[in-house]
């Protein structure tokens, strides 16, 4: 059988007939010359991986060379429906019987490899593909593939930091998925980097620039509830998605055939492997991730600091439900302050997750539920209350003899970057995720910043990650960004600030 290589592929894509008819279904009529295509590797290629690859192998703008995981492949994945991993492949490759043969969710290297290549394959009309190549380890990634471009980081949050700053370093764009980093001091440095560098960056908030997220900022912004002093933020998470409030495994389980335990614990510190860490259940663990905060954070804080013109928080205290030594409780409640531009005010900020809520107003009818599928934003302010979804959808006014209206529909044009009503890319497909990647891509090719690059993420995330030390030590926190050092908070605060790596690993 024919071995169509990745160099051939570049060199005649652009002729290939089939490649453009996929093109131009999937978005529009544009073509693309081979030699402006981003190249990027797949950086953690479990399940969230495996759906970023393919909505980037959707994008003709984009050309996937190489895939990395310290899992070669397993069954055992998360997935957020019934064969959805399967279902997304299937529409991907329009092949109705693909991964017939596994017993569960599947992914990892092997199976990103192979779907790469599939997809490539059937593209260019060719019998065969093996342009994609396919590592454990992302240094020898970064020193073998001289013609990579770009990466994108879909791994644990501990290994946020140090994959993406050795990749600037090695000259490659970066796109990562949230919480940008796994520490206040990683989030600083990662954008020092990236300033020093000039490398395009992006986290993964696809909700930046929606046109819901838009509305609800012009909406605070135009004074419609007057000026606002207070913001209350809920998720349901973690309940409905991944335990917490866990004591730590006292027994070893067998490693599972195919994972490198040592190279997934990377810069945490050795743990015998445990089936309580894997899979994505890992962001329940302190050494490796972030709770619920951290998968959901950014999203709700973005639209709230773009809104409200926020940087830094200056305080922040927390309480909980009871705590663990290494797992995040089962819920919690973050109370920040941030200095309010200009004012001398200061703007409170509550956030609420694992299923508490904050008080119900009282002008609100008994009727009206207060949440969007169990998650939302309140804004308060002199005029009224603007109520909305944890993702700016649905945004109502409460005014303050308790009459609720729907707000103004976003006066966002059809086709603009950040539509999300591209129904040509399928069931499958995550249209804001696209125009969100389209944002970085352009970036990398020499366009403007993307809208959540790692300079512009770092003080929110600062922000976030102080929120989890406050948690840990149930301390109140006083913050200097400026100086980057606690004004009020223990010895042991002060060093969560800043990660510990085994060695051989670093981030800087």
């Amino acid at each position: 059988m024919h071995n169509y290589t990745r160099r051939r592929f570049l060199s005649t894509a652009g002729s290939s007939v089939a490649a453009l008819a996929l093109e131009r279904s999937l978005f529009g009529q544009q073509t693309v010359r081979p030699s402006d295509k981003l190249t990027v590797a797949c950086i953690g290629v479990g399940a969230q991986g495996q759906r970023v690859l393919i909505d980037l192998l959707r994008m003709p703008q984009v050309q996937v060379i190489a895939v990395c995981d310290a899992n070669q492949q397993s069954s055992t994945y998360l997935e957020w429906g019934t064969n959805e991993l399967r279902n997304k492949v299937r529409l991907l490759l329009a092949d109705p019987d693909w991964g017939a043969q596994f017993p569960g969710p599947t992914a990892g290297r092997d199976t990103a490899q192979a779907i790469t290549n599939a997809f490539y394959a059937k593209a260019t009309g060719k019998p065969d593909f093996r342009g994609c190549s396919a590592y454990a380890d992302f240094r020898e990634l970064l020193a073998k593939e001289k013609d990579l471009d770009a990466v994108v980081i879909s791994t644990p949050d501990h290994w946020h930091a140090v994959i993406a700053i050795a990749a600037m370093r090695a000259g490659k764009h970066v796109y990562s998925q949230k919480p940008m980093a796994h520490t206040a001091w990683e989030a600083r440095q990662m954008a020092k980097v990236a300033n020093e560098t000039g490398r395009a960056t992006q986290v993964s908030i696809f909700n930046a620039q929606t046109p819901a997220s838009l509305n609800v900022i012009h909406l605070i912004q135009s004074g419609v509830i007057g000026p606002v002093h207070s913001v209350d933020l809920w998720t349901n998470r973690p309940a409905a998605f991944w335990k917490q409030g866990l004591p730590t495994p006292t027994t070893a389980d067998p490693v599972p055939a195919g994972l490198d335990w040592d190279l997934w614990l990377g810069p945490a510190a050795m743990r015998p492997y445990n089936h309580s860490y894997l899979p994505f259940v890992w962001r329940a663990w302190y050494p490796f991730g972030c709770g619920a905060i951290g998968d959901m954070g950014e999203y709700g804080f973005d639209t709230i600091v773009r809104a409200l013109d926020l940087g830094p928080a200056s305080r922040v205290g927390a309480s909980s439900s009871e705590l663990f030594p290494e797992c995040y409780p089962v819920a919690s409640m973050l109370q920040y302050q941030f200095p309010e531009k200009g004012s001398g005010g200061t703007i409170h900020l509550n956030w609420f997750d694992g299923g508490l809520k904050p008080e119900r107003p009282a002008e609100l009818p008994p009727a009206v539920s207060m949440s969007s599928d169990d998650q939302g934003v309140m804004y308060s302010g002199e005029k009224g209350k603007l109520l909305a979804g944890f993702m700016s959808d649905k945004p109502r006014i409460l005014s303050p003899a308790g009459v609720v209206s729907p707000a103004p529909a976003p006066l966002i044009p059809a086709g603009a970057p950040f539509d999300p009503t591209r129904p040509e890319l399928g069931p499958s497909a995550t249209a804001a995720d696209a125009s969100h990647y389209m944002e970085w891509v352009r970036a990398c090719q020499g366009g403007p910043p993307a809208s959540s690059s790692y300079p512009y993420a770092a003080p929110i995330v600062e922000s976030l990650m102080l929120g989890n030390v406050a948690l840990r030590t149930e301390e109140v926190l006083e913050w200097d960004s400026a100086a980057f050092r606690l004004t009020t908070g223990s010895e042991r605060a002060t060093r969560l600030l800043t990660p510990e790596y085994r060695a051989p690993w670093s981030a800087s």
